[in-house]
C-alpha cells in the first residue's frame, strides 16, 4: 500500500525508465533535487575554491582576475545543459562512465574513466590535505597568526581523520550522504553570502574601479598575457556539477531534477564565488601588498582584519563543515563510477566491487576502495611535503578531459541524428549548445595543459599538469590495450539512437 498518492507512480515510471536501459533498482531513492544540489555545489565548493585561488589570481593578473570567474561559469554552464540532455536520458550511476559507453562504446568509456577516476581521486587526496590548514588556524591560530601552516605529520593526520569521518558517515546511506549535504550547503551558502555582504557592506576598503586596474601584475609585459595568466581562478573552480548524475539512481524522478540541480549548481556557485572573491578584494586593506605577493595568506588576514579572531574562527568553522562534505561528495562520486563499472563487468574483481550493502543499500566495497589510493597518496605527501601542488596540479587536467570526452561523444551521436529523449532537453538549441561547450573545453584545455609562466621552474614542474596526465593516459592506454577490460561484459553501448526511440515509444500518447 502507498502513503502518498503520487509516490507509486513516481516510483514505477523511475524504475520502468531504469528497466528500459537494462537494469533493476537496487538503490534508495532518497535524495531530493535540493540535496543532489547540494551534492554538486559542495563538490565545487566556492567557499573553499576563492579562498584556494585568491592569492594566485591577484599576483596573476590583479583585481580583474575576478572576471574569469564568469567566463568559466559561462563555459560550463554550456557544458551542464550538454550533461542534462545526456543523463535526462540515461539516469544511471556512475554517470560520466556511462554516457560515454552509450553514446560511443564501451572501450572509449574506460578510458575516459580511467582518467576521471584518476583525478576524482586526486581531488580526495588534495580536499583532505587542504583541510589541515583549516583545522590549524581554528585551533591553533591567534589575533597576531589567525591561519598557521600546518606540519607534515598534522597534514596526515588531519587527513586521515577527514577521510574516516566522511567514508564513515557515507556508509551509513544515501539518506546521511543527503543530510549532510544540506547541511553543508546551508552552512556554506551562509558563509558566503553573510561575510560577503559584511565585507561589502562596512569593511569595504577599495573602490569598485579597482576591478580594472591591474595594480602591476601585468609587469609591463601587457594586461592580456596577465590575464590569460589569471584563468586557473576560474578553471580551477567551476567542476563538482557532475556529481549529481553520478548518484542518479538515488534520486527520484532523476530526468528531470538532476538537470535542474546541475544547473543551479554552476549558476548559484558562479554567483557565491563572484560575491566572495569581490568581497576580499574590496575589503583588503592593503590590496597592492596581496597584488606584490608580499602577504603570505592574505583571505586569512582580511577575514582577521574585518571579523576578529572569533569571526574568523567560525567562518573556519564553516569552512571545515564544507571540506567534510566535498570529501563525502568525492567518495561518493566515485564509489558510484566504480560500482557501475563493476556492475557491467569492466575489470577484474567486478563481482566484488558490484556488490550492495543489504540494508544500507550503499556499494561498500566499492565505496572502501576508492580510498586506498589517497591513503598512500597521503604518506607519500608526508615524506614530500612539496609534492602536493604537483599532484593537484593533474586534477583540473584530467577534469576537464573527461568531461570533452563526453561532451564530444555527445556531438558525435547528435551529427548521426540522435535526439535526445529525456524529459529535459534543449530541442533545437541543443547542436549549437553542444558545439559551444566543446569549443569552451578545449580552449580551457589547453590553457590547464600550458606551461607554468614562472622561467625558474624546473622543465617538470612547469608541465607538471601535461606530464602527470600524459602517464595516467599511457598506463590507462596500456591496460585497456592488453588486459581488454569488458571483453566479458554485455551491457549495451552506443545504443543512444536506439534508446531515444525506445523511450519516446513508452510515452503515453495524449
Amino acid at each position: 500500500m502507498s502513503m502518498t498518492g503520487e509516490r507509486p507512480d513516481r516510483t514505477s515510471a523511475d524504475d520502468h525508465h531504469l528497466a528500459a536501459l537494462g537494469y533493476e533498482q537496487k538503490f534508495d531513492r532518497e535524495m531530493s533535487l535540493w540535496a543532489n544540489f547540494a551534492l554538486g555545489f559542495l563538490y565545487l565548493s566556492p567557499l573553499v575554491g576563492v579562498i584556494s585561488l585568491f592569492a594566485m589570481g591577484l599576483a596573476a593578473a590583479g583585481p580583474p582576475a575576478v572576471f574569469w570567474i564568469l567566463v568559466a561559469a559561462g563555459g560550463q554552464f554550456l557544458v551542464a545543459l550538454v550533461f542534462g540532455e545526456i543523463v535526462a536520458q540515461y539516469p544511471l550511476a556512475g554517470g560520466l562512465y556511462q554516457w560515454g559507453r552509450r553514446l560511443w562504446s564501451g572501450r572509449y568509456a574506460w578510458i575516459l574513466s580511467w582518467i576521471y577516476i584518476c583525478g576524482v581521486i586526486i581531488g580526495i587526496t588534495s580536499t583532505a590535505l587542504f583541510s589541515a590548514d583549516f583545522v590549524a588556524g581554528l585551533f591553533f591560530g591567534t589575533a597576531a597568526e589567525p591561519g598557521p601552516e600546518s606540519s607534515p605529520g598534522a597534514r596526515l593526520a588531519i587527513a586521515l581523520a577527514v577521510t574516516a569521518v566522511a567514508l564513515l558517515l557515507n556508509i551509513t546511506g544515501t539518506r546521511t550522504l543527503a543530510r549532510i549535504s544540506k547541511i553543508g550547503l546551508a552552512a556554506e551558502l551562509l558563509g558566503v553570502l553573510a561575510v560577503g555582504l559584511y565585507l561589502l557592506a562596512f569593511e569595504r576598503h577599495q573602490p569598485f574601479s579597482v576591478f580594472f586596474d591591474t595594480m602591476g601584475a601585468d609587469g609591463g609585459e601587457g594586461y592580456l598575457g596577465a590575464f590569460l595568466g589569471a584563468s586557473l581562478v576560474g578553471l580551477l573552480l567551476f567542476y563538482g556539477f557532475e556529481a549529481c548524475g553520478e548518484v542518479a539512481e538515488e534520486v527520484p524522478d532523476p530526468a528531470r531534477r538532476i538537470p535542474r540541480a546541475m544547473q543551479l549548481t554552476v549558476l548559484v556557485g558562479g554567483a557565491a564565488a563572484l560575491l566572495s572573491f569581490a568581497g576580499y578584494v574590496l575589503a583588503a586593506p592593503d590590496l597592492p601588498a596581496i597584488v606584490a605577493g608580499d602577504v603570505g595568506a592574505p583571505v586569512p588576514a582580511i577575514l582577521q582584519n574585518s571579523l576578529g579572531t572569533v569571526g574568523t574562527k567560525a567562518f573556519l568553522v564553516v569552512a571545515l563543515t564544507s571540506f567534510l562534505a566535498c570529501v563525502m561528495g568525492q567518495q561518493a562520486a566515485a564509489s558510484r563510477l566504480v560500482f557501475s563499472f563493476a556492475r557491467d563487468r569492466m575489470f577484474p574483481g567486478s563481482q566484488w566491487f558490484s556488490r550492495m550493502h543489504a540494508t544500507r543499500k550503499v556499494p561498500m566495497n566499492a565505496l572502501l576502495a576508492v580510498n586506498v589510493p589517497p591513503l598512500a597518496l597521503y604518506v607519500f605527501v608526508f615524506y614530500s611535503p612539496d609534492s602536493l601542488f604537483r599532484i593537484a596540479a593533474f586534477q583540473m587536467l584530467a577534469g576537464y578531459v573527461a568531461f570533452q570526452m563526453v561532451v564530444l561523444a555527445a556531438l558525435r551521436m547528435r551529427l548521426r541524428g540522435w535526439r535526445p529523449a529525456g524529459a529535459w532537453n534543449l530541442g533545437r538549441a541543443g547542436l549549437p549548445v553542444n558545439v559551444a561547450a566543446l569549443a569552451y573545453g578545449v580552449v580551457a584545455i589547453v590553457m590547464l595543459a600550458k606551461p607554468s609562466g614562472d622561467a625558474g621552474l624546473a622543465f617538470y614542474d612547469r608541465w607538471i599538469a601535461l606530464i602527470g596526465f600524459a602517464v595516467v593516459l599511457l598506463v590507462g592506454l596500456a591496460y585497456l590495450l592488453l588486459a581488454r577490460p569488458g571483453r566479458d561484459s554485455t551491457a549495451p553501448e552506443g545504443d543512444a539512437l536506439e534508446v531515444a526511440d525506445k523511450l519516446r515509444s513508452l510515452r503515453p500518447r495524449s
